[in-house]
């Protein structure tokens, strides 16, 4: 499984619009994310700055079927008014799952 983040920037004065567009998810863009394989999808926001998670199985996969899918494609350029999709990738540079014991990432120091 992967974990992937993303992060987007909301436009100003939107924030009310994009929880409502949200609250109104198309049944057909769930549909399109399932079948991508994604799981747990939640979003995250602070101010005018976005966070989204999701974990999938294969990342790359996920990603090819979002951007050839139709209503994905609609999606976004419905989202383009209220959100700036300028942020670079982010990379993940710390996992505790607790009762795993998954600590540093190999290679790397503890400290």
């Amino acid at each position: 499984m992967t974990r992937v983040g993303s992060r987007f920037r909301l436009l100003p004065g939107n924030r009310e619009e994009y929880i409502r567009r949200h609250d109104r998810l198309w049944p057909e863009m769930a549909q399109a994310m399932r079948e991508a394989g994604i799981r747990n999808y939640s979003i995250w926001l602070s101010g005018n700055d976005l966070f989204g998670y999701y974990e999938v199985d294969d990342a790359e996969a996920a990603a090819a079927a979002l951007a050839a899918h139709p209503t994905v494609k609609r999606w976004n350029v419905m989202m383009q008014d209220i959100i700036a999709f300028d942020q670079p990738p982010m990379e993940r540079v710390f996992l505790f799952e607790g009762a795993r014991g998954e600590g540093p990432r190999k290679g790397e120091s503890p400290c």
